[in-house]
């Protein structure tokens, strides 16, 4: 791409406008523009606007200037926004998934539900991975957003959040049911609040995120973002400012060499010694989600499974618990954690479908020795295959 300059920029702008509104075939001029126009900021935009408002020309209830601007200049407005940002910083990876989301909206709005429907299913997938979006939202960028005094986002938004998961599952189930009437009438309504909410994301939420947070936090933000993932096809590139020492994943330690029942180096538990090393390949190997809310009801813990039913990352340690729960479902944790401070209670349980897997979610009391209340575990276990076991199984079936 030869990028062009500023002037030749908003000179090209304004040669395709004035021939969209005259009526003449632009699509030569527009592929130049496409191929070599980078970026363009709303200010070059702005200019070439009023240039054919004071030339007299007449565009907002033109047609090909509207779909111009909508499926062109806009993409190349937003690019303007990410270049502002280091490559891999966790903003720039939010405006590309929010642009990602608006080219999947327009192509699946030009395709038939029912004529084409591996394609539109395809399209519509794309567009449920904005749940990789929602959860890097509420277990990276919130948490930071709290430790700087503004929790709105986690109230607020994340409830948002559920209202558009809610209406994603809905529209899925209608299209496997090739319910067409209903696909037709609750998509477009999805894609508007999907709208709404990268509008809020970019005009306010990112912004203040900015304003509020340093460089450390976003730094920080890049490497638990790994855990999570992007809606985008390749990972983006590595934050430069990272050093990728600061932290390795358990999955990545090298295995530490055979240990002896000496007990230098280990800690003793109720039953026996282990070092912290062991410990934590325990809390790894576990097929089970584990978490540890403190006396403080702030998040202290978490295990790393391979495969956790609900995501975590590093940003949930040292959060309070009422943040880390979906709004509908804080009053009920408030209630448990009451419950088990005053002594009242022990345990609390829950049974959910989970993309059709039945989970067990539980809440244990923790006190200590002298029975004073020293936190809650969480606990959530997949027993759908435990649900089908029946019988005695004494043999070694692997052969």
């Amino acid at each position: 791409m030869t990028e062009l300059t500023e002037e030749s920029r908003i000179a090209l702008l304004a040669e395709i406008l004035r021939a969209l509104c005259e009526g003449v075939d632009a699509s030569e001029l527009i592929e130049n523009f496409i191929n070599n126009c980078d970026s363009l900021t709303r200010d070059e935009v702005s200019t070439v606007f009023i240039g054919m408002e004071n030339g007299g020309y007449s565009f907002q209830d033109n047609a090909a200037v509207v779909n111009f601007y909508h499926e062109v200049v806009e993409d190349k407005v937003a690019a303007g926004i990410i270049k502002q940002f280091e490559p891999g910083h966790p903003v720039a990876v939010y405006l590309e998934e929010n642009r990602l989301l608006q080219s999947l909206f327009r192509k699946i709005r030009q395709i038939d539900p029912e004529k084409n429907a591996e394609e539109f299913q395809n399209i519509y997938d794309q567009i449920c991975k904005v749940e990789l979006h929602f959860v890097r939202k509420e277990n990276q960028l919130f948490p930071c957003l709290e430790k700087h005094g503004w929790d709105s986002p986690s109230k607020n938004m994340w409830a948002f959040h559920d209202d558009i998961r809610a209406d994603i599952k809905d529209v899925g189930i209608a299209i496997k049911g090739r319910n067409f009437e209903k696909v037709s009438r609750r998509l477009p309504l999805l894609i508007d609040e999907l709208d709404r909410l990268i509008n809020v994301e970019e005009q306010r939420l990112l912004p203040k995120a900015l304003e509020l947070l340093d460089e450390d936090d976003w730094k920080d933000m890049r490497i638990g973002d790994e855990e999570i993932g992007w809606m985008l096809d390749e990972e983006p590139v590595v934050y430069p400012a990272v050093k990728r020492e600061e932290y390795v994943h358990p999955s990545k330690l090298k295995e530490s060499s055979k240990q002896s029942i000496e007990t230098e180096g280990k800690y003793h538990y109720d039953e026996g010694y282990m070092t912290p090393e062991q410990v934590n390949l325990l809390f790894k190997t576990m097929p089970l989600d584990i978490t540890y809310v403190d006396e403080n009801d702030q998040v202290v813990f978490y295990n790393r499974g391979e495969d956790r039913l609900f995501p975590r990352s590093k940003n949930v340690i040292g959060r309070e618990v009422r943040y880390c729960h979906p709004p509908k479902s804080v009053d009920s944790v408030l209630r448990i954690l009451e419950e088990f401070r005053n002594g009242t209670k022990d345990a609390a349980d829950f049974r959910i479908f989970v993309k059709g897997r039945f989970i067990l979610i539980q809440y244990f009391a923790v006190r200590d020795n002298d029975g004073t209340y020293r936190g809650v575990m969480e606990m959530s276990q997949d027993i759908t295959d435990i649900k089908t076991l029946d019988g005695e199984k004494r043999l070694l079936e692997w052969d």
